[in-house]
């Protein structure tokens, strides 16, 4: 009988098993909770507390408890930083669309025409300004105050401030909660692994007390009867 010549074969690398997903769900529920407190807390403070202040309609006030909760969700990112980059952004592009529709409410109603020629100039405005990643947010911004403006025809004028208004009270909380999260929680990182949650790592060799690498060290298999 004669040994067959050829290099000696390596072990296959057994694969590890996936990464156990509650840890991750964890993580995801507590963010989601948040996003929901949040979003509770800012409906009440503009349908109930700014309602106080000036209220038009029963409707307009819901409108604009809507209006501040799409701002308070917007702001909530990944981490603090993020958040107050999509504040400043959301507030600026509502600043474009107010000084646009005020000056178009003041003197005009609602038409459709006029709705699609300030969509239109809201979009280009921010693109001119050099935001140009504001340009969608302003011309929806510029969408909702003008069809609310339709809605609620009694001083339209006052459909800009009040909708700036709502957007700074959902900013605020949407930071508020981002900021609350980071000293109480001491996380948010939407879906990330709780602490200790890291992949395994496989040992190298020599690095441990066992009789050997383990399936995963390189190197060639040692076959025996060379």
């Amino acid at each position: 009988m004669t040994n067959a010549s050829g290099p000696a074969r390596r072990p296959r690398p057994i694969p590890l098993p996936p990464r156990p997903w509650w840890p991750k769900a964890g993580g995801a529920i507590t963010d989601s909770a948040l996003v929901g407190l949040g979003a509770v807390l800012t409906y009440w403070l503009a349908a109930s507390i700014l309602a106080r202040v000036y209220s038009s309609s029963p409707t307009d006030d819901a409108l604009g408890g809507l209006w501040a909760v799409i701002a308070a969700v917007f702001v909530m990112r990944g981490s603090y930083d993020k958040s107050a980059a999509a504040a400043f952004s959301r507030v600026a592009a509502t600043l474009l669309s107010l000084v646009l529709c005020l000056a178009y409410l003041a003197f005009l109603p609602f038409h459709l025409w006029g709705l699609a020629v300030l969509v239109g100039l809201s979009s280009l405005a921010a693109m001119l300004i050099g935001r140009p990643g504001d340009a969608i947010t302003a011309a929806i911004t510029t969408a909702v105050v003008l069809i609310v403006a339709e809605v609620s025809p009694h001083d339209a004028w006052r459909q800009p401030i009040l909708r700036l208004a709502d957007t700074v009270i959902g900013v605020a909380v949407g930071l508020a909660v981002v900021w609350l999260a980071r000293r109480t929680v001491g996380r948010w990182q939407p879906g990330a692994p709780a602490a200790g949650g890291s992949a395994p790592t496989a040992p190298g060799p020599g690095s441990g007390s066992g009789p050997g690498p383990g399936p995963m060290a390189s190197g060639p298999s040692v076959t025996p009867g060379g």
